[in-house]
């Protein structure tokens, strides 16, 4: 059976677009029953300024308190050399860092031209020597930006070769920020990319506006992508990409891919019930199909879903 790796973004792509405060010891218990579904990779908040995103300020208390199963990734999101320095003083050994595309959304998003952040990566990671953590780079706008419309494919395939040339390691994400893509645009895209560097990790960041979240992602497994983002309850959302939803929700990739003969590893039936949970942090922003089907219904033939499910 053929396989998928699902990255759960939720504890921070999904939690930072909610405006009331989260409290810690709830951001807790919902990563840890996230982590109990058997997923294998978790994104765990970001040592960003609390200015910019108060919401996941207390990314360092939960890192202290969290309890993970053995075995399991995780990172945290570093916007810039401090958050690194942050993320390294508290352990950890898988970081993200993001940088736009688009020079619109980069400014909007870190205040800095695409080479200014570009720049400033290279300097701090090239400063750890060998003692470096695992790396995803992630591009953010890589098919649409709010401001400037469809990005040019070639503007991608330069950014991920300068992202290659400073951390050959990295793993890189592809974002659709705006959730704006399109199955043949992310088909061509990947297509490209995969031919270019075909030992690079790719891992796909989808959005749902337009209802194209899970096809997109099907589309770049189909181009060889085995990493794919998702936040369980379908939350999320760029604060510095007006009009743009949540993420593509995490049961209706399960659900898409296992239907699929695609295996992801995650019970189904734990998932829903904790896809459940999360969207009531914010049920205004919350997404995702799955959950709305008759439970039973939904989990009727799977092999990673559990006994005794209520309808």
């Amino acid at each position: 059976m053929s396989s998928v790796e699902i990255l759960e973004v939720a504890p921070r792509d999904g939690f930072q677009a909610v405006k009331p405060f989260i409290p810690t010891d709830t951001k807790i218990a919902l990563i840890e029953e996230l982590a109990a579904t058997g997923i294998q990779r978790l994104e765990i908040g970001s040592f960003v300024s609390p200015k910019a995103i108060p919401q996941l300020a207390d990314t360092g208390e939960i890192l202290k308190r969290v309890r993970l199963p053995k075995g399991l990734r995780y990172h945290v999101l570093v916007p810039n050399a401090k958050g690194l320095e942050m993320a390294l003083a508290a352990g950890l050994k898988e970081v993200a860092w993001v940088i736009s595309v688009s020079e619109s959304h980069n400014k909007a998003n870190v205040n800095r031209t695409v080479d200014e952040s570009f720049r400033a990566f290279e300097g701090a990671w090239a400063a750890l020597g060998k003692d470096r953590p695992k790396l995803r780079l992630g591009l953010a706008t890589c098919f649409d930006c709010p401001w400037e419309g469809r990005i040019p494919e070639d503007n991608v395939v330069r950014a991920v070769d300068r992202a290659l040339a400073a951390a050959p390691d990295a793993e890189i994400g592809i974002s659709d920020t705006t959730g704006r893509a399109s199955l043949d645009h992310v088909g061509d895209l990947f297509g490209r990319l995969v031919a270019r560097h075909p030992k690079v990790p790719y891992a796909f960041h989808g959005h749902d506006t337009y209802n194209l979240g899970v096809a997109n992602a099907i589309e770049a497994y189909r181009q060889g992508v085995r990493l794919i983002d998702g936040a369980a309850g379908g939350l999320g959302g760029c604060p510095f990409a007006p009009g743009a939803a949540g993420n593509t929700a995490t049961e209706d990739l399960v659900f898409a891919f296992e239907h699929m003969g695609v295996d992801t590893g995650i019970d189904f039936a734990k998932l829903l019930v904790a896809a459940d949970h999360i969207s009531k942090v914010a049920p205004e922003q919350a997404g995702g199909k799955v959950r709305t089907v008759p439970r039973r219904r939904a989990l009727s033939g799977f092999a990673h879903a559990s006994h005794g499910v209520p309808a």
